[in-house]
C-alpha cells in the first residue's frame, strides 16, 4: 500500500511540474515553448482531469502568440523593408503550423466552464502565397545583383546560399536553378594536389593513388574541389603537396631468445614399503600404491621476426594567388612487422600452455620494403585526412579577415 502511495505521489509530483513549467513559459512570454509543452501532454490524453490545466493554458497562450505576431508582421510590413519579407514569411507559416497542430485536438472541452476550448484560427493562406511571391522575387533580384556584381568567391557563396533557399521555398521560379549552376561553380575552391618524393625509396603506386583518392576520405566540403589530376580549364586556388622527406626501413632481423624449462612429472606408480622393505597393505588385504615422479627438461627457442619501416613527409597549402605558403604539417608514421614463432628440443611436457601454443606457429616470409611502406601509409591517410578536415575553412576565413 505504501509503494503504491508512494508512486501516486511521484507521478502526481510530476504533473504538477509540468504544469508549472508551462504556466511559468506562458507567463514569460514563451508562448510557442507553453503551447508546445501543453500540445504534448494534451496528446497524450485530452480527457484526463490533470490535464485541464493544459487545455486553459493553450487556449490563452495561443490568443497572446497570435496578437503578438500579427501585430509584428503589420510591424515589419509597414517598415517597407524587402529584406523583412523572409521574416514575415516565416511568421506566416508559423502561425498556420500551430493551428494545424491543435486542429486535431479538437474539441478540447473545459469541465469547470462546461465549455470548448475556444481558438481563433484565421486563413493565412493568401498572405503566405503573397508574401512568398514578394520573397521569391526579391531573393532572385537580390541574388541576380549579386553574380553581375561579384569579385571574390565569397559573393558567389552568398548569392548561392539566396537561391538555393529561394529553390527550397519556390521550386523552380525563373531561372534559379542555372544560376544557382552558375554560382555555385564560380564559388568553388579549386584545389591542386601533389605528391613529391625526395627518398631513394620508390612509393607504392597504391599508397599514391590512396592518398590522391580525396572521394575516400568522405571530407564532403561542398565549396572544395581537390583534383590530383590537374586540369587545363580550370583556374587553381591552391596547391596541396604531400612530400615524402623521409622512407626508412630496417634490415630484417630475427631474434632468438632460449628458455630452459623443468618439471616433475608423474612416472607410472610403485608400491609403498615400510622400513623393513615390506608391502604395505590397506585394510582389505591390498598392497597400496603410490606415483612415481620424475623430472623432465625441456629446451624452449622463441624467435622474433621483426621488421620496421617508417614514414616522414610535409603537407603543405600554397595560396597559388601570390604563391605564399599557408600552413604546413608535418606527417609521421610507423608501421612494425613482428611475428613470433617457436621450436623446442627435449621434453614437451615441461613447457607451459603459453609456450606450448607458439610451437604450432611457423616462420613467414618477411613482407617487401613495398608492403611495409604501404602499410605505413595507412595511417598516414588517416593524419592526412585529419589535417584536411582541419584546414577546409582555409579559404573562406582569407574573405573574412
Amino acid at each position: 500500500m505504501k509503494k503504491i502511495l508512494l508512486i501516486s505521489t511521484m507521478v502526481l509530483l510530476v504533473a504538477c511540474g509540468g504544469v508549472k513549467k508551462t504556466q511559468v513559459a506562458l507567463n514569460s512570454g514563451n508562448y510557442v515553448t507553453a503551447m508546445n509543452k501543453a500540445i504534448k501532454n494534451l496528446s497524450e490524453n485530452k480527457t484526463k482531469k490533470g490535464n485541464q490545466a493544459y487545455i486553459l493554458m493553450l487556449e490563452d497562450a495561443f490568443e497572446k502568440n497570435a496578437q503578438r505576431e500579427e501585430e509584428e508582421i503589420v510591424f515589419l510590413q509597414k517598415d517597407g523593408n524587402p529584406a523583412n519579407l523572409e521574416a514575415i514569411y516565416n511568421k506566416y507559416l508559423k502561425l498556420k503550423g500551430l493551428q494545424q497542430r491543435i486542429r486535431p485536438l479538437l474539441p478540447l472541452f473545459i469541465r469547470d466552464e462546461g465549455r470548448n476550448a475556444s481558438f481563433g484560427f484565421a486563413n493565412y493562406d493568401s498572405n503566405i502565397l503573397a508574401t512568398k511571391n514578394e520573397l521569391s522575387n526579391y531573393l532572385y533580384n537580390n541574388a541576380s545583383s549579386l553574380l553581375a556584381s561579384a569579385r571574390e568567391k565569397v559573393d558567389y557563396r552568398s548569392a548561392y546560399n539566396e537561391l538555393k533557399y529561394l529553390q527550397d521555398i519556390n521550386p523552380g521560379y525563373k531561372e534559379t536553378v542555372s544560376k544557382m549552376d552558375q554560382a555555385y561553380t564560380k564559388g568553388l575552391e579549386y584545389v591542386k594536389v601533389e605528391i613529391g618524393n625526395e627518398t631513394e625509396q620508390i612509393i607504392p603506386e597504391r599508397l599514391e593513388d590512396e592518398l590522391l583518392d580525396f572521394n575516400a576520405f568522405g571530407i564532403n566540403d561542398f565549396w572544395t574541389e581537390y583534383h590530383a589530376n590537374p586540369l587545363s580549364n580550370v583556374k587553381y586556388d591552391y596547391a596541396l603537396n604531400v612530400n615524402f622527406r623521409e622512407i626508412n626501413i630496417s634490415p630484417e632481423r630475427i631474434n632468438e631468445k632460449q628458455i630452459v624449462k623443468e618439471r616433475q612429472i608423474k612416472d607410472g606408480y610403485e608400491y609403498l614399503l615400510d622400513e623393513q622393505g615390506n608391502a604395505v597393505k590397506d585394510s582389505l588385504g591390498n598392497q597400496i600404491k603410490v606415483d612415481k615422479f620424475r623430472t623432465v627438461q625441456c629446451n624452449f627457442y622463441e624467435f622474433t621476426q621483426f621488421k620496421a619501416a617508417q614514414i616522414g613527409a610535409k603537407v603543405s597549402f600554397t595560396d597559388l594567388s601570390n604563391g605564399q605558403e599557408i600552413n604546413s604539417y608535418p606527417l609521421s608514421s610507423e608501421f612494425v612487422f613482428e611475428h613470433v614463432y617457436a621450436n623446442y628440443k627435449g621434453d614437451k611436457r615441461a613447457l607451459d600452455t603459453d609456450l606450448i601454443s607458439l610451437l604450432d606457429i611457423r616462420s613467414v616470409p618477411f613482407p617487401s620494403n613495398e608492403q611495409m611502406v604501404y602499410d605505413a601509409g595507412e595511417d598516414l591517410k588517416a593524419r592526412l585526412k585529419s589535417i584536411l578536415t582541419q584546414n577546409q575553412f582555409i579559404a573562406r576565413n582569407q574573405y573574412n579577415d
